[in-house]
């Protein structure tokens, strides 16, 4: 499964690094605006590569750890690092109350 895991993460490393440099060629140059990940793949996009990630980063932790765990919890581990890393990047994006904003109490 570390193979499996290691390959994941890759993978989802790759894309990350792939999503910024489109979007900063897409935000900078005019011609690769349409390339642009977040109009074509929005939110679902992200939490996808954010789950790739985190699905990598917390099955190699598991089986990496100190502790004897045996496969079936690493890999319950690491879908658990997934669904979490998944919320996150839902969570960044959330729409914010300015009147809740710290910022926003002396106007």
């Amino acid at each position: 499964m570390v193979k499996v895991y290691a390959i994941v993460l890759s993978v989802g490393v790759l894309a990350l690094i792939a999503w910024i440099f489109v979007s900063y060629l897409a935000a900078n140059a005019e011609s690769f605006q349409r390339l642009d990940p977040e109009t074509r793949w929005g939110k679902g996009g992200r939490r996808l590569v954010a789950s790739l990630v985190g699905f990598g980063m917390a099955g190699l932790s598991a089986e990496f750890s100190p502790r004897s765990i045996s496969w079936p919890v690493a890999l319950v581990l690491a879908v658990l690092g997934a669904g979490a890393a998944a919320w996150y990047a839902a969570w960044v994006d959330r729409p914010r109350n300015e009147a809740r904003s710290p910022n926003a109490r002396g106007k």
